[in-house]
C-alpha cells in the first residue's frame, strides 16, 4: 500500500474494542506490524511496579514524571522493534499515553484536565517520538454514556479508585478530540462491531496521504 504512515495506533478507553480491531487490520496487509502496548517492549520496570500492588504504585507510590517516563521509554522502544517498510499497529499510541498519564494525574492531585495535560505534554518536552497516525475509538460522544458502556463491558465492579480514573480518562480523550490532537475520532454508540471496522478502514485510508501526528500535537 503507497502512502502508508510508520506507525498506526488505536486508541481509547478500556474495551473499546483497540485490541480486536487491531487484530483485524493485521488480517488486512502483510506490511502492518502488530507491536502491541508499550509494557511488553520494556517489561522490567513495570514488573517491578506490579511486584506488590500494582494499583497503589500507579495512583499512591508513582510520580507523575516517573509514570509518565516510563510509558515514554515503552513507546520508545516498541518503535525501535518496527522493520523498516512495515507499518506497526500500536495498542494506544503517543496521544493517548499522554492522556493516560494525564487522567492519573487529574485523580491524583486534582488539577483540570487542561493542566494535567500541560503537565505532561511539558514532561515529554522536546523528546524525539515516531510520528504516527492515531485513530481514537470512542464508546460515546457523551463522557457519561462513554464510560456507562465501557464500564458495564468489563463483566465485573470497578472498585476503589479506578472508577474515577476511568471517568477522568474518558474526559481527558474527548478533551483531546475537540482539540483535534488525533487523525481521526470513531464515534462507536450503538454501532456493531463490524460497522465501527468498516469505519476504521476507511478513516485509515483517509489519512494515508495526510501528514501524521507527531508528539501528540493536535494538528
Amino acid at each position: 500500500m503507497q502512502g502508508m504512515p510508520d506507525f498506526l495506533s488505536l486508541n481509547g478507553p478500556d474495551n473499546v474494542g483497540k485490541t480486536t480491531h487491531l487484530r483485524r487490520l493485521a488480517g488486512h496487509w502483510c506490511g502492518f506490524q502488530p507491536l502491541g502496548a508499550v509494557h511488553e517492549h520494556d517489561p522490567e520496570p513495570w514488573a517491578r511496579a506490579a511486584a506488590e500492588d500494582y494499583a497503589t504504585w500507579w495512583f499512591v507510590k508513582s510520580t507523575t514524571v516517573e509514570l509518565t517516563a516510563m510509558l515514554l521509554a515503552g513507546h520508545a522502544k516498541r518503535a525501535a522493534a518496527r522493520e523498516a517498510g512495515r507499518t506497526g499497529l500500536l495498542d494506544r499510541g503517543m496521544p493517548m499515553l499522554l492522556a493516560v498519564a494525564a487522567a492519573t494525574y487529574v485523580v491524583k492531585n486534582g488539577l483540570t484536565v487542561p493542566k494535567a495535560l500541560a503537565t505532561v505534554a511539558g514532561i515529554a518536552g522536546s523528546r524525539t517520538t515516531p510520528p504516527e497516525t492515531a485513530l481514537l475509538l470512542l464508546p460515546s460522544l457523551d463522557p457519561e454514556r462513554s464510560y456507562a458502556i465501557t464500564s458495564a463491558r468489563e463483566g465485573r465492579p470497578w472498585t476503589g479508585i479506578y472508577p474515577a480514573y476511568q471517568k477522568t480518562l474518558h474526559a481527558v480523550l474527548l478533551h483531546q478530540a475537540g482539540h483535534n490532537t488525533y487523525t481521526a475520532v470513531v464515534d462507536c454508540e450503538d454501532r456493531t462491531p463490524d460497522d465501527v471496522h468498516a469505519e476504521v478502514l476507511d478513516r485509515v485510508g483517509d489519512h494515508l496521504s495526510a501528514p501524521p501526528l507527531k508528539d501528540g500535537s493536535p494538528r
